[in-house]
């Protein structure tokens, strides 16, 4: 027997918004070229082709951050955009506001400066969805301060200056006191929620609960899922613990067994968990898009999913 597989063409509603999304969502951090981040670089013209690619796709929904290369990220979506005449009418764009890089500032003020760049390096008058990112560098009592980030952001909501408001970090126990406060549409995790690590499960309770969008991001560890320990041995951007990396290879070892590649998996993991709205994915080259697509829908035998259930709770 298969496991049901997830149509990349089928819309979602995000949360409570309006938005409409696929359930594949293409992560833009790799596009502003962060070779300090991935191990890669990315140059202009592939990440333009790669934007084309995804534009020419089934998959709606595209996820950057006013942080990611500093805005190259954003500028080079924006020029891809303003070559089509502006954002089509069925994509949804979202960016994060970011802390300022070089000086650490995370203030209410911050936020509006790092909202108003998004707006002119991507060439919009309003954007869609925006994410307070990264809040763990501060206090949360900071993230809520009078006049802090989170209130600024939440002007500048009801402004008009941005349709929805999300929350994207990594501490769960920090994202799920952010979602509690009934302040944000949206949450996104990342390399939280994988065939190798579950931390993310309250979290994803939580939202469903109080009807917040839930994404989750990296659904590949950042590398190590989608390409096999012999050739990544990373997770979450760093050296990937020895067991860990066992681990791995015990589960592409199942999925060899199955003609099963572990990248596709490890996408449907995070697909085929009806509390998850979007599962974002980061993109490089134009052939990923199409790639990423066969993955999502590669026929995966339920035999195979208990045996990587039993891989993944014997060393948890």
């Amino acid at each position: 027997m298969e496991s049901r597989v997830v149509d990349p063409s089928s819309r979602r509603t995000l949360g409570g918004t309006v938005l409409s999304v696929s359930p594949l969502c293409v992560g833009c951090a790799p596009l502003g070229d962060m070779p300090e981040t991935f191990d890669f670089s990315v140059d202009e013209d592939r990440a333009r082709e790669t934007l084309r690619a995804v534009f020419g796709s089934q998959i709606n929904f595209l996820d950057t951050a006013a942080s990611y290369g500093d805005g190259e990220s954003e500028r080079r979506i924006g020029e891809v955009l303003e070559e089509m005449g502006g954002l089509p009418e069925d994509v949804v764009l979202a960016t994060k506001a970011d802390r300022n890089l070089a000086t650490g500032d995370f203030s209410g003020e911050q936020m509006r400066r790092s909202v108003e760049r998004s707006l002119r390096l991507l060439g919009l008058d309003r954007l869609q969805l925006v994410y307070l990112h990264d809040p763990e560098h501060e206090s949360f009592d900071h993230m809520m301060s009078d006049s802090g980030p989170v209130e600024v952001l939440t002007g500048l909501k009801e402004e008009g200056v941005m349709q929805h408001l999300g929350v994207a970090g990594g501490p769960i126990d920090l994202m799920i006191r952010f979602v509690e406060t009934d302040l944000f549409e949206a949450v996104i995790t990342h390399n939280r929620y994988t065939l190798v690590n579950r931390t993310a499960d309250p979290l994803f309770e939580v939202a469903a609960e109080r009807g917040v969008a839930a994404l989750n991001a990296a659904p590949y560890g950042s590398g190590i899922l989608a390409k096999g320990p012999d050739a990544y041995a990373r997770y979450e951007y760093t050296e990937a613990p020895k067991e860990m990396v066992e681990q791995v290879r015990a589960m592409e070892d199942a999925c060899r067994e199955f003609d099963v590649p572990l990248a596709a998996a490890a996408l449907q993991f995070s697909l085929k968990d009806s509390r998850i709205v979007s599962t974002i994915v980061g993109m490089s080259r134009p052939e990923r898009v199409e790639q990423t697509l066969d993955l999502a829908t590669h026929p995966i035998p339920a035999e195979l999913w208990e045996r990587i259930d039993a891989l993944e709770s014997s060393n948890g």
